[in-house]
């Protein structure tokens, strides 16, 4: 509940900021410092949870996986026998934490998606740089779910999505199979 009302005050202070002028510059720029501060405190819950939710003793206190950690993720998606190839358009730049988790877990929850539900043989990943927004790409060659609202799955990406000013699509692909796209908005990350 704490995080899911903390994601609405960062969306709708992220929303205001992108409608107002520049005659209201110092008010984009409280609700930029709302937004970031509450993108913050949602990494520090999503962890602080995760260290509740453990049922022993020793709490994980390890890092959050990034894109940096694809290749392991696309490593056990082979082992558990999906042939999936990975392809990066633009640049890699730096990307805030959250974006780079959200990133991550969209990607890992489509291709659980594709391993449980889709029978197919193979899929391909897409990660696009592009200047304040980052691409993802999952398809397929199986038979995805029908075009409708999804499991859970779904609904947490789109949640995710939503949460950095995003959109996502989902759904049968012309000629077979399924294709999950989102973007998701991000702000240059200072060097």
């Amino acid at each position: 509940m704490i995080a899911h009302s903390l994601s609405v005050i960062v969306v709708q202070a992220a929303a205001e900021r992108r409608v107002l002028g520049q005659e209201h510059a110092t008010t984009k720029e409280v609700l930029g410092s709302i937004e970031h501060t509450g993108r913050q405190a949602l990494v520090e819950l999503r962890r602080l949870l995760g260290v509740i939710r453990k049922t022993n003793d020793r709490p994980a206190l390890q890092p959050q996986p990034t894109l940096a950690h694809l290749d392991e993720l696309l490593e056990q998606v082979r082992d558990a026998g999906l042939a999936v190839q990975l392809q990066t358009k633009g640049e890699p730049v730096p990307l805030p934490p959250g974006v780079d988790l959200s990133a991550y877990r969209i990607v890992q929850e489509a291709l659980t998606n594709v391993l449980k539900h889709a029978h197919a043989s193979h899929a391909e990943v897409l990660v696009g740089y592009h200047p304040g927004e980052l691409e993802l790409e999952i398809s397929d060659d199986g038979h995805g779910p029908t075009d409708g609202p999804g499991g859970h799955g779904l609904v947490g990406m789109r949640e995710r999505v939503a949460l950095y000013g995003g959109t996502l699509q989902a759904g049968q692909r012309d000629g077979g199979g399924y294709r999950l796209h989102a973007r998701l908005r991000f702000e240059p990350v200072p060097a």
